[in-house]
């Protein structure tokens, strides 16, 4: 009971996030990235209650080879008044052919007198029968007692009983739930003490994220005895979510102690996170803990001067841990020493100790606070920096092409959608080129006007995906006269930057963004001008 297990229910608890429908390869995929990271036990779902999750287990049994973690299947104890051995979605488990089977149970008396509707008596008896069965035909049987934290204040006594008639029966672990999610660290820490020490079981814990809490009190249950983590990998879940288990195992490994998964293991984790964030299609928490693209960002001035002599000076750890890394971000707070380690971070160097670098150093600085007072903002537009940064220093960046014009024409008749149409004019390759495209919007159309445009000249073109688009108006007060501030996102397939355009007409800053994402992206594919 020294040993403490790692528990993944990503996907069976977190595909209840609203707006997430995994398919049975998205969970397979997923299951292997879990695996990878190292945890313990992958919880796949439930068997018998829906087909996606019976052809899980059936795929899983014969595709699926796990070298790190073990299968659980998801299920509930028999229904009142039957036998486990005949009771379908029990025999369901069986067939499943997971060695570990985790059990839902009711430990809160108002809900066994009014979602069972049966008695306090024969719910105790559904929990021993069906961990009994369960373990008399193999498997190993883990027993989630469900709303046990509000079950427990309503009827203590009744609820500790409910943990010990699961681990009479033998069950390895009873996790206790805060299914509502509203508990608070202190609370948790009392009631896992009182549970311990009142059952001597080995007792887990399973946190919901509705007070904020999810991971603090995940943490202060294996402070008060718990010996089993229950959470998922970026916190999805319905409602506000689980308990972020990357977060949870990242502190408890490298904050108190605990050796759960292989060094080399965690290192991975950033990396794993997105890459399960893609097959979700949701996408990453920038300011996620650990793992986030702004975990370990840095922006006032004051921050990167320290962080000049020592980066530990504003980090709670060496972000690489984790897989992460150090970013610095260039905006109007910026100092010196930001723009001096954001273009070391580029590859420029600039250390500051010539008189050239100091010149050079003084432009970038003046020029980034300049155009931030004009409504750009460089901490969400790196690749805008850079670009910025290769004029500035040695005039380095290359011209792959000039624009000459370029018009956006919308037309909408009568009921018909609206068709946007544009034209651009641009000179690559020593050669004028005018083509046309069309979209469903005027950037859109202008996209694809500019593609066509450069496709020749540049093939590489066609990797570039443009995947995200957002407006901010600046100055609100002055209505359709504002400034309109405009981030592209594009990606290569591989890696995504942003770019930023800044004016008083939508298009033009649209338009500005996307010349810049586009020549980013080709000098990132390594093309010569020509």
């Amino acid at each position: 009971m020294t040993d403490l297990h790692v528990y993944d229910t990503t996907l069976r608890d977190g595909a209840q996030q609203e707006g997430l429908n995994l398919s049975v390869a998205d969970k397979l995929s997923i299951a292997l990235h879990l695996d990878e990271l190292g945890v313990g036990f992958i919880e796949g779902g439930w068997p018998g209650a829906n087909p996606k999750d019976t052809e899980f287990f059936a795929r899983a049994a014969r595709d699926l080879r796990l070298r790190n973690a073990t299968l659980a299947a998801f299920g509930a104890t028999r229904r009142a008044g039957g036998r486990a051995e005949t009771d379908p979605l029990v025999r369901a488990l069986l067939d499943s052919q997971a060695p570990v089977i985790t059990l839902v149970a009711k430990s809160h008396v108002g809900h066994v007198e009014r979602a069972l509707r049966t008695t306090l008596e024969e719910n105790l008896e559904m929990i021993r029968d069906t961990v009994s069965f369960l373990q008399r035909e193999g498997r190993r049987v883990f027993v989630d007692a469900e709303h046990f934290f509000d079950g427990y204040a309503d009827n203590r006594s009744y609820a500790l009983e409910a943990v010990r008639a699961a681990t009479e029966s033998g069950a390895e672990v009873v996790a206790l739930c805060d299914t509502n999610g509203g508990m608070l660290p202190s609370q948790v820490a009392d009631v896992v003490a009182d549970v311990v020490a009142a059952t001597g079981a080995r007792v887990g814990i399973h946190c919901h994220n509705d007070t904020g809490c999810a991971v603090a009190n995940s943490m202060a249950a294996v402070d008060a005895g718990a010996t089993h983590v229950q959470g998922t990998v970026n916190g999805y879940g319905e409602r506000t979510g689980n308990a972020n288990l990357v977060t949870v195992v990242a502190n408890l490994q490298l904050k108190a102690g605990h050796d759960l998964i292989d060094a080399h293991r965690l290192a991975e984790a950033t990396r794993i996170s997105h890459a399960i964030s893609e097959i979700t299609n949701v996408p990453p928490y920038s300011r996620q803990p650990y793992t986030g693209a702004s975990a370990f960002a840095h922006k006032a001035g004051l921050h990167a001067s320290a962080i000049k002599v020592d980066p530990d000076l504003y980090q709670h750890l060496d972000p690489k841990a984790v897989g992460n890394d150090m970013r610095m971000l260039v905006s109007d707070m910026a100092g010196r020493a930001s723009i001096e380690l954001k273009s070391r971070e580029l590859g420029f160097d600039l250390d500051g100790t010539r008189q050239e670098d100091n010149e050079t150093l003084a432009r970038v600085l003046a020029t980034v606070k300049d155009l931030e007072l004009r409504g750009y903002t460089f901490d969400a537009a790196d690749a805008s920096f850079e670009l910025l940064l290769r004029r500035e220093v040695d005039g380095s960046l290359p011209q792959l092409f000039t624009v000459e014009s370029w018009r956006v024409i919308t037309d909408a008749r009568a009921e018909d959608e609206a068709l946007s149409e544009a034209t651009v004019k641009v000179t690559a390759a020593g050669e004028r080129i005018v083509k046309t495209g069309e979209g469903n919007g005027p950037v859109n159309a202008l996209d694809h006007a500019l593609r066509e445009a450069l496709a020749t000249a540049y093939p590489q073109i066609a990797g570039l995906e443009l995947v995200d688009y957002k407006v901010r108006i600046l100055d609100a007060a002055h209505g359709t006269d504002a400034v309109t501030r405009v981030l592209i996102e594009t990606s290569d397939g591989s890696t995504t930057w942003s770019t930023i355009g800044v004016a008083a007409n939508i298009l033009e800053a649209s338009w500005d963004a996307l010349v810049e994402s586009v020549t980013y992206g080709l000098i990132r594919a390594g093309v010569e001008p020509r």
